[in-house]
């Protein structure tokens, strides 16, 4: 099982050249555009889980030149241009926030910024979440970009095969939060990557919490550049239960409204991690983990209950809407699975196609469809440095023609082979396309 994880694009290596390339990205494009926001990829592109448009890509943006703190901290440290705001969690559920104006307003405030700030009865000035996605909204869309339905604090977009969750998030200074996560007692991390983590800060998102009456003014606290980091950590055999977990969720379970998510395993995976001595998670203890994380899953699902990794007195499960039938049906899939051992990964359909073609056709299209999604990765860092200040691309650079040379080559590789199997698709854009999914 593990060599086929390697396979399909799982290995240490290929996750970490994927890690590369999307902070080459992000520090590409922040140098090209700097200003008023910073760029960072996040979730599983972050991680080096996915593949190019195997799922979305997690894009966050944050506003520079503003600052949310804990109560208690002091701001006078800040530079005088920062726009300051404190976070007031005492109303709001466990990992929420409001943002109230700390009395002082930056020398620049971006408009994004002052079109969301709004007063109460009390004239105490506050940010509002929703009034902040309003104006990310009134953003003019890129050239072939189609915006879709805000999803929680993010506005998706497509672009070709291409699908983002663009999220607007703020900088927070929370030391007393992570202090505490810092300090509890554990068997993972090691204490180099908790100070890592703690050095990383946090961020606030505009989401409230389900069903406040002032959702729209509450804000998430999330720990997006720590958890990246955090995942990066995990051992090999700790990485195939979380993306084995996850195609259970995605294949087995199929929720339709997101009543559970890949975030909703990773906490899992987290935990597990954390709970657990490190040398217990090895190839040959791999079916017993995943049962473990099916076991834990299956809990959260019955009790509506998983404590949030980062902050525990969050429920991760509140108000995710999902219904007692649903919950019933779940329980007993899991159940069953559980009961199945190792055959439960034949309900998985990369998996099962992935047993079936090996070895040789599987190691020789994985060879060829890994090399195309180096190449691809390389390509989107090329085409950034070879923009000119109109945006438009050298497309005679040698580095750039090369690449996409040895990516039609490929593709003509792989068609020809589909051919000989008796595959009538003859769309190389297609193809190439099918490989990066």
């Amino acid at each position: 099982m593990c060599t086929l994880m390697n396979c399909l694009g799982y290995g240490p290596h290929i996750r970490q050249a994927r890690r590369d390339a999307h902070r080459e990205r992000d520090r590409l494009m922040n140098a090209q555009e700097p200003g008023t926001k910073t760029v960072i990829t996040s979730g599983s592109k972050a991680e080096g889980l996915t593949r190019m448009y195997e799922s979305d890509m997690d894009m966050m943006y944050v506003v520079e030149g503003i600052m949310c703190l804990e109560n208690g901290v002091d701001s006078d440290k800040l530079p005088r241009e920062t726009t300051v705001f404190t976070l007031n969690t005492g109303v709001c559920y466990h990992g929420h926030s409001r943002l109230n104006l700390l009395g002082r307003l930056g020398d620049i405030i971006p408009s994004i910024i002052r079109d969301a700030l709004c007063e109460d009865e009390n004239w105490r000035v506050f940010l509002s979440s929703a009034l902040l996605v309003d104006a990310q909204s009134d953003i003019a869309p890129t050239e072939n970009e189609i915006r879709h339905e805000r999803a929680g604090p993010s506005m998706p977009s497509s672009s070709g095969p291409i699908h983002t969750d663009n999220v607007f998030s703020l900088r927070c200074h929370c030391p007393v939060i992570l202090s505490r996560w810092a300090e509890r007692t554990r068997h993972w991390p090691p204490p180099d990557i908790v100070r890592k983590v703690v050095t990383m800060g946090s961020f606030v998102t505009p989401v409230g919490f389900k069903g406040s009456e002032y959702q729209h003014l509450e804000w998430r606290i999330c720990f997006n550049t720590g958890e990246n980091e955090l995942m990066s950590s995990l051992n090999n055999t700790q990485v195939y239960i979380y993306v084995l977990l996850k195609m259970v969720v995605k294949d087995v379970l199929k929720p339709v409204k997101k009543e559970i998510t890949s975030y909703t395993v990773k906490n899992i995976v987290l935990w597990l991690a954390e709970n657990n001595p490190q040398a217990q998670f090895n190839e040959s203890n791999l079916f017993y983990w995943i049962r473990e994380g099916l076991e834990k899953l299956r809990t959260a699902i019955l009790k509506i209950e998983l404590p949030y990794y980062m902050i525990p007195e969050r429920n991760l499960m509140a108000a995710c809407g999902l219904d007692d039938g649903k919950k019933c049906t779940w329980e007993n899939t899991i159940t069953d699975m559980m009961n199945e051992g190792s055959n439960t990964l034949l309900r998985l359909p990369r998996i099962r196609k992935a047993i079936i073609s090996h070895p040789e056709p599987l190691m020789w299209y994985n060879k060829k469809r890994i090399e195309t999604e180096l190449l691809h990765l390389n390509l989107w860092n090329r085409i950034i440095q070879c923009k000119n200040k109109n945006g438009v691309v050298n497309m005679s650079n040698p580095m750039l023609q090369a690449l996409f040379s040895r990516r039609c080559d490929l593709v003509i590789e792989v068609h020809t082979r589909m051919n000989r199997k008796g595959s009538r698709l003859n769309d190389l854009i297609k193809i190439g396309d099918m490989m990066l999914m």
